[in-house]
């Protein structure tokens, strides 16, 4: 035996196998893991809240082994273990608990609740996450200063809208009415709190009176948060003249003519008068408050008529153009002429008497046109050439009755004069052929006879 002797045992045999140590070790290592849980994922979200509002932290297990969940503050407090409250804060309220989550609601959120919360799940080792609440502050207060509080057209005023004590920084835009403008903004931080001013320069005119300017804040925490000021802009007089009297028409020597000044402004007008510009004002004209009245019209009161009207911001006025046309003419109806030749040069004085102030009075227009009345002189115009016309009707119509008239005349002269010397024609070689009995004895018989025959003449009548 001693020399070959073999060793026998389970000791023997573990030394024969010395691969087996090692798997055996990690198996045990497997399950291990597997009991410590390590296929368990916890999950949770960041939350946001409102200062003031409830703020929900939620701690969820996937894979659940019914392994304990606790939820820890940014002080690594216990808040929540299982279903129970250790910390004595009764802002934090249960909301569900179960193998698979752990909800907790808080209250009354303030700046002081912001943090990192922890959800931890006691497996071996324990697993651990982290959400984040983070609180918004919406701005305290928003506040516009107007540096006048009565601005004069033209002139430039400054405004500034604060918005204070908000986390994060606010955004600061501005509106005159329904139109955005740009302004210059400057943030203050005061711990963990921001201040906002936002400086906004306005050149104003008389169309921003009674406009809204308004600051709008854009904050997370906030929707439609606004404030406004109402501008109030002063300026001066704006004027108009209006005619009155004739409401349409040419302004015609003899006939009335009315009037009337208008002016707005800021303050309201108190003084407004009427003057002749470069001229004295015509004694016949009345002036009775803001209405100018002339009751009969003459060429010596063409000129520009001013109406003036001030306040406290300034003058302003209007002016009225006057022209005085010749009063309108009458032209007769066309008659139907005769056809004597008196009617003739009666007819054509008459035309040329009638017609030639029309033409005189049209090449006196002014060159204004504001002073025309265009529709009116057309009609004037339209009407006179409809006369004239008429008239060359009636004289062309007379020359051609005449000249029938003369003609018809000398007819008649040619007729009579033709039949009155129509007949038998004699001569001197006649004589004595009424008692003669042939031809050769009236020869004979002719006065004188043949020592005559030299002096025989014929004569027509």
């Amino acid at each position: 035996m001693a020399g070959g002797a073999q060793p026998r045992g389970p000791a023997a045999r573990a030394a024969g196998a010395p691969g087996l140590l090692p798997l055996l070790l990690l198996l045990l290592s497997a399950a291990a893991i597997l009991h410590r849980g390590d296929g368990q994922n916890l999950v949770t979200e960041d939350v946001t809240v409102v200062e003031g509002d409830v703020a929900t932290i939620s701690c969820r297990v996937k894979n659940s082994d019914d392994s304990v969940i606790q939820l820890l503050n940014p002080n690594r407090q216990t808040i929540y273990f299982r279903d129970f409250r250790p910390l004595k804060d009764s802002r934090f309220q249960l909301v569900n608990f179960s193998n698979s989550e752990l909800r907790v609601s808080l209250t009354n959120v303030s700046i002081s609740d912001e943090g990192r919360y922890f959800c931890q799940l006691y497996t071996d080792p324990p697993q651990e996450i982290y959400t984040t609440i983070t609180v918004l502050v919406p701005p305290r207060n928003l506040v516009i200063d107007i540096q006048k509080e009565i601005a004069v057209e033209g002139e430039e005023i400054e405004l500034n809208c604060t918005a204070m004590a908000s986390r994060p920084a606010t955004t600061i835009r501005w509106f005159k009415g329904n139109k955005e403008l740009t302004g210059k903004s400057e943030v203050e931080q005061w711990s963990d709190m921001y201040t906002v001013t936002s400086q906004l320069v306005l050149k104003v005119g008389r169309e921003d009176d009674g406009v809204p300017v308004i600051c709008l804040v854009d904050h997370p925490a906030v929707k439609d948060l606004q404030t406004q000021r109402y501008l109030e802009v002063m300026y001066k007089p704006q004027v108009r003249v209006s005619q009155n009297y004739p409401v349409q028409g040419l302004t015609r020597e003899g006939e009335p003519l009315e009037l009337t000044c208008a002016a707005f402004g800021k303050p309201q007008p108190t003084d407004m008068r009427w003057l002749r510009v470069d001229d004295e004002m015509p004694q016949h004209v009345v002036v009775s408050g803001s209405n100018l009245l002339i009751s009969n019209l003459n060429k010596t009161d063409n000129g520009t008529y001013r109406c003036e009207a001030s306040n406290a911001v300034g003058k302003s006025h209007a002016d009225y153009m006057l022209f005085v046309y010749d009063p309108p003419t009458t032209i007769p109806p066309p008659t139907t002429t005769t056809t004597t030749t008196t009617t003739i040069p009666t007819t054509i004085t008459d035309t040329t008497a009638t017609t030639e102030p029309a033409v005189h009075g049209f090449t006196q227009l002014p060159n204004s046109a504001e002073e025309l009345d265009y529709g009116d002189l057309s009609d004037s115009r339209a009407g006179e050439e409809g006369a004239i016309r008429s008239v060359d009707h009636a004289v062309v119509g007379g020359v051609v009755a005449v000249v029938v008239f003369a003609m018809l005349c000398l007819l008649i002269i040619l007729g009579r004069y033709f039949a009155r010397h129509k007949g038998t024609y004699f001569t001197h070689e006649a004589k004595g052929a009424d008692d003669a009995a042939d031809a050769d004895t009236a020869i004979i018989n002719a006065e004188g006879g043949q020592n005559n025959s030299e002096e025989k003449k014929e004569y027509f009548i």
